[in-house]
Formats: C-alpha cells, sequence, structure tokens
C-alpha cells in the first residue's frame, strides 16, 4: 500500500524522537558507568545510587563480605595515572585453583577465605573527600577505626587529631574505614556513619568489610587514594584510634629533620612469624615459610613523608597481600630496598612491657613522648588534660 504525505511526516516524525531518546539514554548510562568513586552519576540521586549498590552485591557471609573488586591496577611507577578513585565496580569470584592442594585443605578456614579473595584488590568508595588534600598540607592525620568505634573518633578530634595550624604548618584529619562486619546492623551503622562525615567530613570509607585481615586492604586503599590526591602533602602521620599522640613534638621533630624518604616509628628487626594457633597473630608456613619477617614499624603509629607513601603504593602493587598490615608494609620497604627507621619516642607497645606499670601512665613520659600505645577515650581524655595543663616534671625526659 502506499502512503500519503501526512502518514510519511507522522512515521519520520517518530523515528526522529525515537532515535533522540535512545542516544540520551546511552549518553546517560556511559557517564553512569564510568563515574569516578567520589561522583554519582547524574541520572541517580545519593540514596538511589545506594539503594542499587546494595541490592547488586551477593549475599551470605563469607570473609570479604561483598566479593567486590575492579580488574588488578597497572600502574608501575609511583603515582597512577589518574587523578580520581577510578573502582566503581563490584565484580569479583573466588580463585579456586588451588582448592584442591593439600597444603591448601589443611589450612584454617579464615585463612582459606583470605587466600581465595586475597587477589580483590580495590574496591569501589562511599564516603571520601579529595579536599583534604587541596592546597600545601604539611601533616595529614591519618587514623585506621571500625564504624563502631565512634567515641575514640570524637576524642581524638577533640585532643591530639584536632585540625589546626601549628606554627603555620597546616594539620588535617583523616579516618579510614571498611563497612560494618555485622549484615543485621550494617544499616543502622552506616547512617550514623554518614551524619558523622556530615558533620565533621573527615571519614574515608570503602566499600569492604572492616576485619582483622582486611587491614591490610585499608593500607593499600590509603596509598592508592594518597598518590591519587595528595600531591602537596608533606609528612603523613599514620595510626590506630587507641593511641596517644603529641603533635607538637611530631612539629619538632620534623622540624629537625632532613631526611628522605622518610618511614620512622617503633621498628622490630629480626622478628619471628607467630606459629601459635591461639595467638591473634598466628601466620602457618603455607602462608610465609621464612625464619624472620622484614624490619617494620608497629601499625599503632609511624611517621612517614609524602613521597616515601607514593612509592609504597607502587612497591605494594607488585606483592600479594599479607594479612598483618604492618608486615606487609615491611615488605613493601624491602621491596624498595629501604630500612624503616627506628625512634626512641614512638611506644607502639607501650613504655614498658609491663602492662600493669604505673609508668604506663606517668603523663611526664607521655609529654616528652610521640606516640603511646594504647588508651581508650576515658584515659586518653584524662592524659590529654594532664598532660596540656602546666605539667611539672622532676626531670626532663630527653626523647627527641
Amino acid at each position: 500500500f502506499r502512503l500519503n504525505t501526512r502518514e510519511r511526516w507522522k512515521i519520520c516524525k517518530s523515528v526522529c524522537v525515537m532515535s533522540f531518546i535512545i542516544v540520551a539514554t546511552l549518553t546517560i548510562t556511559q557517564r553512569g558507568t564510568t563515574t569516578s568513586g567520589d561522583r554519582l552519576p547524574v541520572q541517580l540521586s545519593q540514596g538511589e545510587l545506594k539503594t542499587q549498590k546494595r541490592n547488586a552485591l551477593p549475599g551470605g557471609h563469607n570473609f570479604w563480605k561483598h566479593e567486590a573488586t575492579t580488574e588488578e591496577a597497572t600502574v608501575t611507577d609511583d603515582r597512577p595515572q589518574g587523578r580520581t578513585w577510578d573502582v566503581t565496580t563490584t565484580n569479583c569470584t573466588a580463585n579456586l585453583n588451588f582448592t584442591n592442594m593439600k597444603w591448601f585443605v589443611g589450612l584454617e578456614s579464615n585463612f582459606q577465605q583470605f587466600l581465595l579473595y586475597r587477589h580483590c584488590r580495590y574496591f569501589p568508595m562511599v564516603i571520601n573527600h579529595p579536599e583534604k588534600c587541596s592546597g600545601d598540607v604539611y601533616l595529614l592525620i591519618v587514623i585506621k577505626s571500625i564504624i563502631t568505634q565512634h567515641d575514640r573518633r570524637e576524642v581524638i578530634r577533640k585532643t591530639w587529631g584536632r585540625e589546626r595550624e601549628v606554627n603555620g604548618n597546616k594539620i588535617k584529619t583523616l579516618f579510614l574505614l571498611g563497612a560494618a562486619s555485622k549484615g543485621g546492623e550494617q544499616a543502622n551503622h552506616q547512617k550514623l556513619l554518614e551524619y558523622e562525615d556530615y558533620i565533621y567530613g573527615d571519614i574515608l570509607q570503602w566499600d569492604f568489610m572492616d576485619s582483622f585481615f582486611n587491614l591490610t586492604l585499608k593500607e593499600i586503599h590509603f596509598l592508592k587514594w594518597f598518590s591519587t590526591y595528595c600531591e602537596n602533602v608533606q609528612y603523613i602521620f599514620k595510626g590506630d584510634d587507641d593511641v596517644f599522640v603529641n603533635t607538637e613534638n611530631i612539629i619538632e621533630f620534623l622540624d629537625g629533620s632532613k631526611v628522605t624518604n622518610l618511614f620512622v616509628g617503633d621498628v622490630l628487626y629480626m622478628a619471628k612469624p607467630i606459629r601459635k594457633k591461639e595467638n591473634k597473630y598466628y601466620i602457618p608456613h603455607a602462608l610465609y615459610n621464612k625464619t624472620h619477617y622484614p624490619p617494620y614499624a608497629g601499625g599503632g603509629g609511624f611517621l612517614m613523608d609524602g613521597h616515601m607513601a607514593r612509592k609504597l603504593y607502587g612497591a605494594s602493587e607488585t606483592l600479594d597481600l599479607y594479612p598483618i598490615d604492618d608486615v606487609f608494609l615491611g615488605m613493601c620497604l624491602e621491596i624498595l630496598h629501604l630500612t624503616p627507621v627506628k625512634h626512641d619516642s614512638f611506644k607502639t607497645f607501650g613504655i614498658v612491657k609491663n602492662k600493669n606499670s604505673k609508668m604506663n601512665r606517668e603523663p611526664c613520659f607521655f609529654k616528652n613522648l610521640i606516640v603511646i600505645h594504647k588508651l581508650l577515650p576515658p584515659e586518653l581524655m584524662h592524659m590529654w588534660s594532664l598532660v596540656k595543663r602546666n605539667l611539672v616534671c622532676s626531670r626532663k625526659i630527653e626523647v627527641l
């Protein structure tokens, strides 16, 4: 049959409209799939994005909680190519290549889970604050924490982690977190964390489960984040959320330091892997068969310069993940042929070995040291008030 002019015009008009809709839809979809971790796809609100993201994650209780990562990073130098967080997808499956091997079958379940998903290196960001590194930052304080320990973060903000300037040196603070470990409480804890971040704006969070073995994930995620966003940060203090830190003593130490590739802390030399299964730091021979670890600094608190952090990121890309985070950094330093420097002002294992000794709570020590591990929030607040008032010590302790 033949169409008259009016009918042909209607058909042409319909085709044009449909073509426009298809092109617009493809454009928006493309923007959404290439969006970096710190920006939201234009067609989704933040709430919609979170709902969509949660619904896309696999269920069940496994070691990683979210089987999530992107392709292995290919950066080999000390700084990534992009300038935004580039991990946006959640797609990771277990590596079953060695599940039939005798040595693997004999491992404890937590180590089996670690090995099955060790290749899952990077996860999407949930909360990001790249502006923390804007301008010239002299010292970036970075604290490992978990969602439920909001009281520790609060007391740190009021004491040694308070953002300020010291002698013209700008100090910024960030807390590093993963996702809540208990599924039933996750949604409530996440909402509280988002409100906390709304108030303070000092939280970095990634979409992996917060657990002991995943502390190494927290380490490499920060190194990648720092190398992406922080070109103008001179120094980094990185520690736990249960330490006392004398920030003024850090500034005094750095003012007199001319060291390049700075990495200083409470260093352990010739430490042996712990083989007792009941110990928290137990490591089976199948995972590490050498007699000693390389030199490493206790993870409770250490100091490094920005250039060193970027070099560590490059080194970390060449190594398999290891379940003890501070040992893993020692392995990275070994790859770089660098040795961490021991300093007596870093006491990440206590001032004296006897945990019940009064010396571990002597304020004159706290006044002259840099890092002391470990104090709960009430103890930290009490010690801070003692150290910051007009404290008179009978003898000055020379530690700097």
